[in-house]
């Protein structure tokens, strides 16, 4: 099943730090990353907010997203997401006001409500155990800002204040799915690491789904892993080294495991898990890249596909994205 050729497909950036690179080489990676999508045709680059992690450069979503606007002309960028409880709606929406009053039409701002770390580091983050319950007035306050009709009397965002940025609720459960579809927003799907309630929350979405002055009709965004290479044998064996990279990643604790190592793990209650959380991966030639894609499409009842990379070095990344763009048709606007 070919993809529906409407169908747009965006990028997730992670601005992985990789083995002896800076957070400099990551950042000149996502801008060389972006500027290829952009002459390739895909609509959009995310980068979402990680913290205390040694491995990912996006903490400070709205700045990088900054510097790769200034390094690009028409792609869309956003965040996918900022973690709202992290922060003031205002201090955000001050943010990606300035973001859309340098860059008019091509700012995005995704929301989710995670911590992106772990118990610590939400406490160096000011961040309290309960700051999730206040999500859905957080971004209905956020909004407010951005269309110029404060729920603070007296209090507006400069810049900000009707730029309009457009808002997608970020969610891997019935949570996000519910007030996405009560606010009539985009729902994007983290389905690329959370696959197990993608179909439940998806029929929920767009079964509650209410128009609303950003949106008349559901929109769904999913998120799937992808590599794509000249050969399906080649393609395997990066799909097998990011899942060894997973082991040490995700579950060593600071320890390095060996490919042998990473293989017993894998076979392991632990190593299921880890290896469930990628569920839903193409791999292959480009044919069975595509191939998949638009069965997941399908099974996902998608309007855009979100791919992230599980390719195991940046040369293999931008293979994979070229790979993706001509099989798909896609062409730069």
């Amino acid at each position: 099943m070919a993809l529906p050729r409407p169908l747009p497909l965006s990028i997730l950036d992670l601005a992985h730090i990789g083995d002896g690179e800076t957070a400099a080489d990551s950042f000149d990676a996502s801008v060389a990353l972006a500027r290829r999508a952009e002459e390739l045709g895909y609509l959009r680059v995310w980068y979402a907010e990680h913290h205390n992690m040694d491995t990912i450069a996006s903490s400070a979503t709205s700045v990088l997203i900054a510097h790769v606007a200034a390094h690009t002309r028409t792609i869309r960028l956003g965040a996918g997401g900022v973690m709202l409880p992290n922060h003031s709606p205002l201090t955000i929406a001050e943010q990606f006001g300035t973001l859309e009053t340098l860059h008019p039409g091509r700012i995005d701002l995704g929301l989710g409500r995670a911590p992106g770390s772990d118990q610590q580091t939400m406490r160096a983050l000011r961040r309290g155990p309960a700051s999730a319950d206040a999500f859905p007035e957080d971004v209905l306050e956020l909004q407010g800002y951005l269309t110029g009709e404060t729920r603070i009397p007296g209090v507006n965002a400069t810049p900000g204040r009707g730029t309009d940025v457009p808002l997608y609720i970020l969610g891997s459960s019935l949570f996000g799915a519910k007030l996405a579809a009560a606010l009539g927003l985009p729902y994007a799907f983290a389905s690329h690491f959370a696959p197990d309630a993608l179909e439940e929350a998806v029929a929920l979405y767009r079964r509650e789904f209410r128009p609303s002055a950003q949106l008349d009709r559901p929109y769904v965004i999913a998120g799937v892993n992808v590599i794509a290479a000249d050969t399906a044998q080649e393609a395997q064996e990066q799909f097998l080294d990011a899942k060894r990279k997973r082991v040490s990643l995700l579950l060593g604790r600071g320890r390095t495991f060996t490919p042998e190592e990473a293989d017993m793990v894998l076979e392991s209650p632990a190593g299921r898990q880890l290896l469930n959380m990628a569920r839903y991966s193409a791999v292959g030639t480009p044919a069975e890249v595509e191939e998949y894609l638009g069965r997941f499409a399908g099974h996902a009842q998608a309007d855009e596909l979100i791919v992230v990379s599980m390719a195991p070095d940046r040369k293999a990344w931008l293979r994979s994205v070229e790979l993706l763009a001509d099989v798909h048709g896609l062409t730069a606007a």
